[in-house]
């Protein structure tokens, strides 16, 4: 089976994407991307298929995926009331490579090359991750950056590691039209989001029709296009609180949002807080 490519989108002011997910179930997906990927599985068992290699596995599942590395997990068992959970940490390439040539981090430059086949992480080094992960929901950019790093030196230290595909193992992807187009739509979108967009025109942009389009769009980014440009205009929103005097209702307006109940609807939405109680927070912050 082909996989399907999938656009990362990295997390807001982030060089990286951080992400929880949630589910009833876990369905096959089989598909691939450019960036590395920390995965940590919890409260699930069930299949994992990564490259030729097919697998059971358990809670505590955690491994480090090469770039263009098919994968996918697959289950309806839970381990215990509740949902599937998976944290996930998808790393741009040449960003983590460049990591790997600082003398501080020599050692990931070896553990880069054995994730082009998958590696497989000890129960205890997943404990430790899962705590990282979790202090990570409610951080900082700065802080999960930092937290990042530390997992990265504990998986360093991890004795117990196993390769998981076999080393002449690589990966048979063909080229995708379908990449070009999400690229082509991810790109106009960041030009153009603080206007009045709509499905149709961004569907036009690349030959399909507007159904087709939405479907198309959730499967290759895992949100929809709605969601994506609201995420861009309260990220945009949240520097000119932080960086400019504008009043809420002006920097609302430069972002996009039609009126100012619509903003903070989004902006609580989004941020789990108010612009004005953004900004009040910032500067408490800021004044400690």
């Amino acid at each position: 089976m082909k996989p399907m490519y999938e656009k990362v989108l990295p997390t807001e002011n982030s060089s990286w994407r951080y992400w929880l997910y949630a589910l009833d179930e876990i369905p096959f997906s089989w598909h691939y991307h450019p960036e590395y990927e920390i995965c940590l599985t919890l409260n699930s068992r069930g299949q994992r298929y990564i490259g030729e290699h097919i697998a059971d596995y358990d809670h505590f599942d955690f491994v480090l995926l090469g770039p263009k590395l098919p994968h996918t997990w697959c289950s309806k068992t839970l381990i215990e009331p509740g949902q599937h959970l998976t944290y996930v940490a998808q790393l741009p390439t040449k960003w983590v490579e460049s990591l790997a040539q600082q003398p501080e981090l020599n050692a990931l430059t070896e553990l880069l090359e054995k994730s082009k086949y998958g590696v497989e992480f000890s129960q205890a080094t997943a404990q430790q991750a899962c705590k990282l992960f979790d202090e990570m929901a409610n951080a900082t950019p700065l802080q999960r950056l930092i937290g990042l790093l530390e997992m990265l030196r504990l998986m360093l230290a991890d004795t117990q590691t196993r390769v998981i595909c076999k080393n002449d193992y690589a990966p048979n992807i063909f080229p995708d039209s379908s990449t070009e187009k999400i690229d082509k739509v991810i790109a106009y979108i960041h030009d153009h989001y603080t206007e009045n967009l709509k499905a149709e025109q961004l569907a036009d942009l690349i030959h399909m029709s507007t159904n087709h389009f939405h479907n198309f769009f959730k499967q290759r980014t895992e949100q929809t296009f709605t969601e994506l440009i609201n995420k861009l205009r309260i990220g945009k929103a949240c520097s000119m609180l932080l960086n400019t005097d504008l009043s809420v209702a002006i920097i609302g307006e430069r972002c996009g949002f039609n009126n100012l109940s619509n903003f903070n609807r989004r902006f609580l939405q989004i941020k789990d807080c108010t612009p004005r109680e953004f900004r009040y927070d910032l500067k408490v912050n800021s004044n400690m």
